[in-house]
């Protein structure tokens, strides 16, 4: 394991957590070592290697597109475990420079380590819950390195999972799933009388378990009521709208069982839900243009009123944590933000690159709050450093508290309106469901 990797699987667990509260792995494997490759979904973009890489056990190898390996990033990029994968617009031999990293790859793999492959290949620029097609290189490279060894060792691939409420929303939820292992010895004899159609039915059921990792819904124009579905009942795993007491892996099942129901209807059956789907989509883009959290229309059907006592408690408790959150993480937090949001005009870039820029220039320009913690405060360096170690959290309260006050202006305002008529669009709309969405 090289330093940078070592240091970032450490680090990022903690800034992981920061940014999403509600984490969990399935079937996750416990070794760090195995001689596999694992076989990711790519919903998020650069998100994704750091949460499939920081909260699992296997020390894994990126495989990751070339054009980010610059003169600057090629020594952070190489410590990082990543390796360059080429395609046909980087405008070189992408043959002969595959065939270089194949190669490595190899050599990873023979000495007991991981890869980790995103099948797909890109990221869609608006967050979906479906799988792309997947692409034939993870399956090639295990069979080129186990030819490279003439087959003396197994090698495994597997499917993986990255589940997220919205990559790029603070305070939303994460799950990674993993598959069991296919040890790819086993067709050795398939693979020698006919390699391309062995590759082609192995990447096929690649595909099929990648996709029971995730949500997958197959139409994508049917993407967004399934979103709708979620946030009515709010039993799934949509971000703002979720009953976050039911456990994540029980809503992430919810989110699946949902998407398989509707990826099992007849194209006469999903025309008899057009009415409902239409009906959903007014709803919502209602309330979003009358500015109305359907939080807050839950709240008020199911208790008759609209509480700000939880909100008025947390600006309280949180006020003086905030105030160093302020001071330690306030310029920095909208420095990222600006930069981020202008460099990069595909957003969903955003909340992976501010997670990381945030992670490392928190961490170097708070050093000094040792020294002056040791100083002026405490005269203990341990004290000191813990007091560095909490900055982080620090700043999540002040987070927080925003959070919270702007929740508690918007709950006074909403108090004061006349929500009968929404409140009714909505109690019919659950109804609906319960006649035509059996699952729901």
């Amino acid at each position: 394991m090289r330093l940078l990797y070592f240091i970032l699987y450490f680090v990022l667990k903690y800034s992981l957590r920061v940014f999403y509260p509600r984490m969990k792995t399935v079937n996750t494997p416990k070794m760090f070592f195995g001689r596999t490759i694992y076989v990711s979904n790519h919903a998020a973009s650069f998100m994704d290697p750091l949460a499939v890489a920081a909260l699992r056990p296997p020390i894994v190898f990126f495989m990751t597109r070339s054009d980010i390996f610059t003169t600057f990033m090629k020594p952070i990029l190489w410590a990082s475990h990543m390796l360059p994968i080429y395609r046909q617009h980087d405008g070189v031999d992408t043959k002969d420079e595959n065939q270089k990293v194949f190669e490595k790859c190899a050599r990873i793999l023979s000495f007991g380590r991981n890869l980790l492959i995103f099948g797909e290949g890109f990221t869609d620029d608006t967050f979906i819950r479906r799988l792309k097609p997947v692409k034939k290189g993870a399956v090639r490279i295990g069979f080129f390195a186990l030819e490279k060894i003439d087959w003396k060792k197994k090698i495994y691939i597997a499917a993986v999972g990255c589940n997220y409420s919205d990559p790029n929303q603070m305070r939303s939820d994460l799950l990674i799933s993993t598959s069991e292992r296919i040890c790819l010895n086993d067709y050795r004899k398939e693979y020698e009388e006919n390699p391309n159609k062995t590759i082609t039915d192995l990447t096929k059921r690649i595909e099929k378990l990648m996709q029971d990792q995730i949500t997958h819904v197959e139409e994508k124009t049917w993407a967004p009521f399934h979103e709708n579905v979620m946030r009515l009942t709010r039993k799934g795993m949509n971000a703002k709208n979720s009953d976050t007491s039911i456990p994540l892996e029980q809503r992430w099942k919810y989110s699946q069982n949902l998407a398989h129901w509707l990826n099992e209807r007849t194209p006469d059956d999903l025309s008899k839900l057009e009415g409902l789907k239409s009906d959903m989509d007014r709803y919502f883009s209602l309330i979003k243009k009358m500015r109305i959290d359907e939080n807050y229309l839950f709240e008020k059907s199911s208790t008759g009123k609209i509480s700000r006592t939880n909100e008025l408690l947390k600006l309280i408790v949180l006020f003086p944590v905030m105030l160093l959150g302020l001071i330690h993480c306030a310029p920095m937090y909208f420095l990222i933000k600006k930069f981020v949001e202008k460099s990069f005009k595909r957003k969903v870039f955003w909340g992976s690159v501010k997670l990381l820029l945030g992670m490392i220039g928190l961490g170097l320009i708070n050093i000094p709050a040792i020294f002056l913690f040791e100083a002026y405060v405490f005269p203990s360096y341990w004290l000191g450093f813990l007091y560095y170690s909490l900055i982080g959290l620090f700043g999540l309260a002040a987070y927080m508290w925003f959070i919270n006050f702007k929740r508690f202006k918007e709950k006074g305002m909403v108090a004061k309106a006349d929500l009968s008529k929404f409140i009714a669009k909505r109690n019919e709309l659950l109804e609906k469901l319960k006649t035509e969405v059996p699952v729901a």
